[in-house]
């Protein structure tokens, strides 16, 4: 155990109790009041200014014409502003860099390129999908005129992309590329924002931005051609048609009453974000969406139709210009699908008593499984299900994505005092996953063998290629099955729990329990079926620890390079039909016992030995060939063998089984502390979680012994002959 005691560890492991820390020379280091105050200037410093006249901007626009984007080139920009990952095998799909949250992990004080709390995993092929609409809708190629709907079961991450893609605007719109302009009235002292924080180009007369899209494509061509499209909003309209009145249509002594400045997008303060959840029937009101009357100016200015007396605080007022999140989008009422299929197709709204408005913005919905299925069954929908791209946010079907985002959320300091041990996380995760899987068709495939397919593992007899046949025939894999937050809940139960460490079986055990009463399993049979699975992972682990054990006790890499060195040198006279020289010298035949040994381990049968050591030899003369050397530690299935025949020779000196006995002798004592120690350094556990390892396994051992042992595979499976 550590020598450090155990309050000095506690402080070390949670933020919250340690100690106040003091500066270099001495003093008390910055106070709760001081560091509140440094963020927020240094905050202040970084939200950017600027302010200027309609024509200074028009030179700025000139320099830059990227100013002038709209919001669907403005959202691919920010997307491409965070990189993207190539894939390293052919056919593979990019992973966009902003999907990791780096803004999660800035806030957080982690890393460059360190992913956030709110990073996506295993969902590469949807987020690409999500990019490239994206892409083409700044491209002007169609989907700019849809709705972006994000379809998947509850817990798939469909609200987590879209609060990403929210905070990357924010973000973008802070830095120098993604700088956006507006534009505010300044009439007889009154100064008149916007109310839809929209572009200045739009108070450029008409007949000349043909000419002023022609030049921006000159100075800086692009793929997604930039345009000026739409027109003032009401509050904007009725301004400039009052000013060039008073100067008798003079447009430039009108606009000298506008200045531009720089704004930024942020959803706490309704600026270019929007957010709209419906709520029940008789609460629903269309004016959420498109403004409403302010009553206390209609007496001040006298109609209910002058734009002055109209709030234009809607969520499609507020989102102009950048993104509008619908959540659970398919329960809106119909009155409201009609005002949302005119600002896709139309990018128009009609507040109530005037003219359709311009608008300019990303709408993003997300809808469940229940309500999509509505949406198909329903007729009346069907102009709204002709303007959907549909996007679908499967869960997970890798367990090493699945893991990662548990790993995300219960991370050291997630639980003071507690410890999660080796492979907490993946069982959990791998049972999660089976619960989303399809049984597979092939006979010679378990479930938990196809699981391991699409982990990227090798499962003897399928290639490549097969596994994507499997992906292809059950293609609902992902869209139902065990949420995420069901896993994390039973978690975080365990985390509570009066113990130190919470091991794998602590896991799965609550995970079972909480089944009876988990509100999303819809029947006794489902049910069972998900405590059966429950069953086949704790079958998994044992596997798992049992062949930890066994590389513990075989770790001795010496005695490995010996093992394989007297192993090649009688496979190699074997195949040259010479004598090989034994531990004393004297030259002898082949060992066939010792070959045969090795190659059971691997499963191969004693009428393919001969074309095995062949082909052995083969491999290894072609690497040396090559200039390279032959490392036996880079073959999985050749250093599991060899391990095996290591432990096997092992196994009766170490007496692990002893361990289940309350009397251990001090031999075995030591013997037993070497393997434990190797267990820490090789598989990550600490003593407490090794000794619990450790004794799961003697009783493994113990049972073992009782019955008669089945063949297995390096992999720990059964064999085929066994099967």
């Amino acid at each position: 155990m550590s020598d450090v005691p155990e309050e000095a560890a506690r402080h070390d492991e949670h933020p919250f109790l340690r100690p106040v820390a003091e500066s270099t020379s001495g003093a008390p280091a910055a106070g709760i009041g001081e560091i509140v105050r440094a963020a927020a200037e240094k905050e202040a410093r970084q939200v950017p200014g600027w302010e200027g006249t309609l024509h200074e901007y028009l030179e700025l626009v000139d320099q830059r014409p990227a100013l002038a984007r709209n919001a669907w080139q403005r959202m691919a920009d920010m997307i491409e502003s965070h990189g993207v990952t190539r894939p390293e095998l052919p056919g593979g799909v990019p992973r966009w860099q902003i999907f990791d949250d780096p803004f999660g992990a800035a806030a957080a004080g982690l890393g460059e390129g360190a992913a956030g709390p709110d990073a996506i995993f295993g969902l590469d092929q949807s987020l690409h999908d999500l990019v490239m609409t994206i892409r083409a809708g700044a491209r002007g190629l169609g989907p700019e005129r849809r709705i972006v709907l994000l379809h998947g079961p509850v817990g798939s991450a469909k609200s987590t992309i879209a609060r990403i893609l929210k905070r990357g605007l924010e973000h973008y719109t802070r830095t120098d590329e993604g700088a956006i302009y507006t534009f505010d009235w300044h009439v007889d002292g009154e100064v008149i924002p916007s109310p839809m924080n929209q572009d200045p180009l739009l108070l450029v007369p008409e007949s000349a931005r043909p000419r002023i899209q022609s030049r921006l494509r000159e100075i800086a061509p692009r793929e997604d051609e930039i345009s000026i499209q739409g027109e003032l909003d009401p509050v904007s309209r009725f301004w400039l048609s009052e000013l060039m009145a008073r100067y008798e249509g003079s447009w430039e002594r009108a606009v000298q009453h506008v200045r531009v400045r720089r704004f930024t997008f942020s959803e706490s303060r309704r600026v270019g974000i929007g957010t709209f959840q419906p709520k029940d029937e008789k609460n629903q009101d269309s004016t959420e969406l498109t403004g409403d009357l302010n009553y206390r100016k209609i007496a001040e200015y006298g109609s209910d139709s002058d734009p002055r007396a109209f709030n234009f605080d809607g969520e499609f007022n507020v989102a102009n210009r950048g993104m509008l999140e619908f959540i659970e989008v398919l329960k809106l009422d119909v009155a409201f699908l009609y005002d949302l299929l005119g600002a896709t197709q139309e990018h128009s709204i009609k507040p109530k008593k005037f003219q359709a408005t311009h608008i300019d913005e990303v709408i993003i919905g997300h809808t469940n499984e229940p309500e999509f299925r509505r949406l198909q069954n329903n007729e009346l929908m069907e102009a709204f299900r002709d303007r959907t791209i549909r996007i679908d946010v499967p869960y997970n079907v890798r367990i090493s994505d699945e893991a990662e985002i548990h790993r995300r959320r219960f991370g050291r300091r997630s639980a003071p005092g507690r410890r999660l041990a080796p492979h907490s996380l993946e069982v959990a995760s791998l049972w999660a996953v089976l619960t989303r899987l399809e049984d597979p068709k092939h006979p010679s495939l378990s479930l938990e063998q196809k699981a391991a397919l699409y982990d990227g593992e090798d499962v003897q007899g399928f290639t490549a290629e097969e596994v994507e046949e499997l992906r292809a025939a059950a293609p609902r894999e992902g869209l139902d099955g065990i949420s995420p937050r069901y896993v994390q809940d039973r978690i975080a139960t365990c985390l509570v729990a009066d113990k130190r460490v919470i091991g794998p079986r602590d896991v799965l055990d609550a995970i079972e329990r909480g089944l009876g009463a988990h509100s999303m399993v819809a029947s006794e049979e489902q049910r069972a079926r998900y405590r059966g699975l429950v069953a086949v992972v704790r079958e998994v682990y044992d596997v798992i620890i049992r062949e930890e054990v066994e590389a513990a006790i075989a770790a001795d890499e010496e005695a490995l390079d010996r093992l394989c060195a007297k192993y090649l040198d009688n496979v190699r006279a074997y195949t040259t039909r010479e004598r090989v020289a034994g531990d004393d010298g004297v030259m002898r035949d082949p060992d066939e016992r010792l070959m045969r040994s090795v190659e059971e381990k691997t499963q191969i049968p004693d009428a393919r030995k001969d074309d095995f050591r062949h082909e052995l030899m083969n491999y290894i003369g072609a690497v040396h060939l090559e200039g390279g050397q032959f490392d036996y530690r880079r073959n999985k299935r050749l250093r599991r063998a060899l391990e095996l025949k290591l432990f096997e020779d092992q196994r009766d000196s170490i007496q692990l089984t002893s361990l289940v006995s309350s009397v251990v002798d001090r031999d075995t004592s030591e013997k037993i502390k070497v393997i434990r120690d190797r267990l820490c350094r090789r598989f990550g556990y600490d003593e407490a979680s090794a000794d619990v390892v450790l004794r799961d396994v003697a009783g493994l051992f113990a049972r073992a012994a009782a019955q008669p042992a089945e063949p297995r595979d390096v992999d720990g499976e059964e064999s085929e002959a066994a099967a």
